[in-house]
């Protein structure tokens, strides 16, 4: 016989041997006893609200997702709306994007059915900036349509004012401080000075 083909061969033999073999043990080709498996799809069931996928992906810090989900929402919604500008500028805000947040939400808080969460947002993205005084006007206005029951809304307020006092006093140090944005909730900022 020839020596190709004769190893040709018993390589055959062992491999379904072994495939053989391996069907008999417990870790086989059977289904395991308690099996855990993805669920299926729904193609019936209604699409959850973008705008509400692009919150949560908020909440989870996966803010290029959350964008996807925003512009996916505008889409379906036709348009953009107060809540898609909001949500695009809170998302580029957390990516350090403070132009194009600065951008999306003053038009967010140019509408008329704008949030406190919105002038909040924009009062942090100007003083990142070095915008202090605007940005004490946004917090006054977050803070009044509130009603100050937000402890993000008063801190911010709390800090833009030192800090305009700060500078009113022309103290040298007015422009070295250094913020750190923190997230409060969902899609809140509050500004924190580092020491």
């Amino acid at each position: 016989m020839n020596p190709r083909l004769w190893r040709a061969v018993a390589s055959a033999a062992i491999v379904t041997a072994s495939l053989g073999l391996a069907a008999c043990t417990t870790g086989g080709f059977s289904a395991p006893e308690d099996p855990v498996f993805a669920p299926g799809v729904d193609y019936s069931a209604d699409a959850v609200d973008g705008v509400e996928v692009g919150n949560r992906l908020l909440a989870a810090g996966q803010y290029e997702l959350a964008i996807k989900s925003f512009n996916r929402a505008a889409l379906d919604r036709g348009g953009i709306d107060t809540e898609i500008l909001s949500g695009l500028g809170t998302a580029n805000l957390g990516l350090g994007r403070l132009a194009q947040a600065e951008t999306l939400l003053r038009r967010a808080a140019e509408r008329e059915d704008a949030q406190p969460s919105d002038l909040n947002n924009l009062g942090v993205v100007l003083m990142e900036a070095g915008k202090t005084a605007e940005a004490e006007q946004f917090f006054r206005r977050a803070f009044a349509l509130d009603n100050g029951e937000s402890a993000a809304i008063r801190d911010n307020l709390r800090l833009a004012l030192a800090n305009s006092e700060i500078s009113a006093t022309n103290n040298p140090q007015a422009n070295n401080n250094d913020y750190t944005l923190v997230r409060q909730g969902r899609s809140e900022f509050t500004i924190q000075s580092t020491p």
